[in-house]
């Protein structure tokens, strides 16, 4: 926070050198002076940014923006440009999940995954020394397509829940499906049931404070994360949390893509049919997803709940593959989840099958999947037809033309909204959550995603994929590279703000 009140006491010094030096009559020898004092605000603006070891061209790029845009270029490096630091904001949430997560993972039972494949295991051994968590053998887990099959088995069971709920949401609305959930948090909540609702305060905005109060007052404990009006200086209103959970008695857990809105049952008429995926786990999968969520509620509340926390209490006669659920953002390792999608993506042998909604790859993912299309690997991309923001739509478009000159296959989903985010290799490895495919959702969102080896549900994801390629179109290489210069211009015009998407 230190380097934060700096940062800005920088700002003011430039906006007072700027009006001293270019509107003020004051004399040569004042203007020198506050010349100057600008010269060695930026000198100094300008080493830090050398002493954070980007890439070079990153580095080139903000020194330029910062020398040829006075003010309004520290103004953007403030907000934008620092986005990539690995620094101070939610440092004392990092250390504290750290710690929390060494204590926890023992447990959970070490598991035997002899039964895996070659390209499996290879993928296994990254998983479980690149993460916190551990691979479980002892959970299942099972596919729900779009809004009907989701929201229908959430009410189900959130109706059964007899001991708490723990919810944790990016978008909650107060429409029509928001308001029955809430009817029955109260209810459950009159009855003695433990409700814990975390919203995340950017996304849920349409999220009513009159709901907020009427939830209170019935006994539901309910925290924004993150609230706007503590985040402007502190840069920490640029990151969000995106992640979708719902923990209920210790025993179900659901994770995925769909936030909570009538939007996502496809009832808004601008926005039309919904696709997406939602998935019910089972087994110490819960555990670890709950573990998730208990160190955010510590983080908004500021209670200690996880020490008084109980063993795994649910268990599974017979689990179905390994199932490893993996937490990013802010709060853990820089850049993890990225570093998972090109471990999924570098162990493929046969098929690379992703769909997302938003496809801003970094470099390394980038070069992942030109080097196994080269290979000769099958590898498509499903992104929508039309989504839901020009930069987001015309910035995943630059990347489509050197995918397709290697040969990827792209399809653009017709039939409504593509909101899915998922990754299938080889029809027998699979990621499924919260996580877009690109540089906000690697660094700035909290996410959380569910990687499955071996699984059944893997089935039902390859199945589900192929039923959306009938109803998607397959981009020509020859029709998108005779494009008109428009779209080309909105497309290098949207990439420029990738590291921002």
């Amino acid at each position: 926070m230190r380097r934060r009140r700096m940062e800005f006491v920088f700002l003011f010094i430039l906006i007072v050198s700027v009006y001293m030096i270019v509107f003020s009559q004051v004399s040569f020898n004042t203007k020198l002076f506050f010349i100057g004092l600008y010269v060695f605000v930026m000198f100094i603006t300008l080493y830090s940014l050398m002493l954070e070891n980007r890439f070079a061209h990153d580095t080139l790029l903000w020194m330029y923006v910062l020398l040829f845009f006075p003010v309004f270029g520290y103004v953007f490096y403030l907000f934008s440009g620092q986005l990539y630091l690995k620094g101070y904001l939610f440092q004392s949430k990092r250390k504290k999940d750290r710690e929390e997560w060494k204590s926890l993972v023992t447990h959970v039972s070490s598991p035997d995954l002899t039964f895996l494949n070659n390209h499996q295991k290879s993928f296994a051994a990254f998983a479980k020394n690149a993460s916190e968590t551990t691979i479980s053998t002892a959970s299942k887990t099972e596919v729900l397509k779009n809004g009907n099959e989701t929201f229908s088995e959430i009410i189900k069971q959130l109706k059964k829940a007899e001991k708490f709920i723990h919810i944790e949401y990016y978008i909650f609305r107060s429409d029509r499906l928001g308001t029955e959930i809430i009817d029955i948090l109260i209810e459950k909540a009159k009855k003695g049931v433990e409700v814990l609702f975390i919203f995340d305060a950017a996304g849920s905005l349409s999220l009513s404070n009159n709901e907020v109060k009427r939830m209170k007052k019935a006994g539901v404990k309910a925290y924004p994360f993150s609230p706007l009006k503590h985040g402007f200086f502190n840069q920490k209103f640029n990151f969000r949390n995106h992640r979708k959970i719902i923990i209920i008695d210790g025993e179900i857990g659901f994770v995925g893509g769909l936030n909570i809105g009538e939007e996502y049952l496809g009832r808004n008429k601008k926005i039309g049919f919904w696709r997406d995926t939602h998935m019910v786990l089972e087994g110490e999968a819960v555990y670890m997803l709950h573990t998730v969520f208990l160190l955010d509620w510590e983080y908004v509340s500021g209670e200690d709940v996880l020490e008084e926390r109980p063993e795994i209490n649910t268990r599974v006669e017979k689990g179905d593959g390994a199932v490893q659920v993996v937490a990013s953002g802010p709060d853990t390792q820089q850049g993890i989840m990225s570093d998972f999608y090109y471990s999924l993506i570098t162990c493929a042998t046969k098929s690379i099958w992703i769909a997302s909604p938003y496809f801003v790859p970094n470099q390394a993912i980038k070069a992942a999947i030109k080097h196994a299309a080269l290979k000769g690997i099958q590898v498509r991309l499903m992104v929508p037809a039309v989504n839901d923001g020009f930069l987001t739509q015309y910035g995943s478009r630059s990347y489509f033309g050197e995918l397709l000159q290697f040969g990827v296959e792209v399809y653009s989903y017709k039939k409504g909204f593509l909101h899915q985010k998922l990754i299938i290799v080889d029809g027998d490895i699979a990621s499924i959550g919260t996580a877009n495919m690109d540089m906000r959702s690697f660094h700035l969102n909290f996410e959380v995603n569910v990687f499955l080896m071996g699984s059944s549900s893997i089935n039902d994801l390859v199945t589900h994929y192929q039923e959306d390629m009938k109803d998607s179109e397959k981009l020509d290489p020859l029709s998108y590279n005779n494009r008109g210069l428009l779209e080309r211009s909105k497309e290098s015009f949207a990439r420029l703000f990738s590291n921002v998407l």
